[in-house]
């Protein structure tokens, strides 16, 4: 069985040194960084290339990357959500004026259910993540045949094992299961996750995206308020 964290490391940053710019401009880089490393080459961004995505996520996310950022900023919303706050940005300080670098996003707290130590971001819950942002990606139905064509031929050039590219390859293809998707989230810690990767993967400009998430928020049972903190969190930690 393929390594489902090691999949989110390298959409996420954590595994891309050097890499800047876009998913898109990132996905531009695979043939070359395949060649060099292919444990580097960031194989899962260019799956979802077919997306609206178009924002970088900031270097302090890009640095903690994988399910590390994922929880990060989960609990960051989630913490700020309990105290009674308002919707802040990544770190829980005020936004940044321009020109200015958002506050580091620090990894979760063991014992929260958001850590990586916590038993809830095991192994079988990192592949549900990386389901839950294909699925996200494929909300808007943008991902044609000939586009799935061209990412699984950059998903080969990274070098993935047979089983990782097996899996990509069914769930760019298969109808989405988004019902075991949710099913899989137990604790209140992997729901606010589920939604958090989900949101990382897309950012909402169509009605079909908006619709998807508000529905995905809708069958997890998360509060509205966890939503807007879970949305602010987010979004300050993507630019561009």
């Amino acid at each position: 069985m393929f390594d489902a964290k090691k999949i989110l490391d390298q959409f996420l940053g954590s595994n891309m040194p050097g890499v800047g710019g876009s998913v898109k401009d990132r996905a531009g880089q695979v043939t070359q960084m395949a060649k060099d490393n292919p444990l580097a080459s960031g194989a899962i961004a260019a799956v979802l290339l077919g997306t609206g995505t178009g924002r970088e996520l900031t270097g302090s996310v890009l640095k903690l990357g994988g399910l590390a950022a994922i929880a990060g900023l989960g609990y960051q919303a989630y913490k700020n959500w309990q105290a009674g706050n308002q919707p802040q940005p990544v770190g829980g300080a005020p936004a940044p004026a321009q020109g200015q670098a958002a506050p580091d996003l620090l990894p979760a707290p063991a014992g929260t259910g958001f850590s990586l130590e916590d038993h809830t971001n095991n192994d079988d819950f990192a592949l549900v993540l990386v389901r839950a942002m294909i699925s996200a990606a494929r909300a808007d139905g943008h991902i044609d045949e000939a586009e799935r064509q061209a990412i699984l031929g950059k998903v080969k050039l990274a070098g993935l094992d047979a089983d990782a590219e097996a899996f990509l390859t069914g769930e760019l293809t298969n109808p989405v299961d988004l019902d075991a998707i949710i099913g899989a989230a137990k604790t209140e810690s992997q729901k606010v996750e589920l939604y958090t990767a989900s949101r990382i993967a897309i950012d909402p400009d169509t009605r079909a995206e908006r619709g998807y998430l508000d529905l995905l928020a809708g069958r997890l049972g998360l509060a509205d308020g966890l939503i807007d903190h879970i949305e602010a969190t987010v979004a300050s930690a993507k630019v561009g």
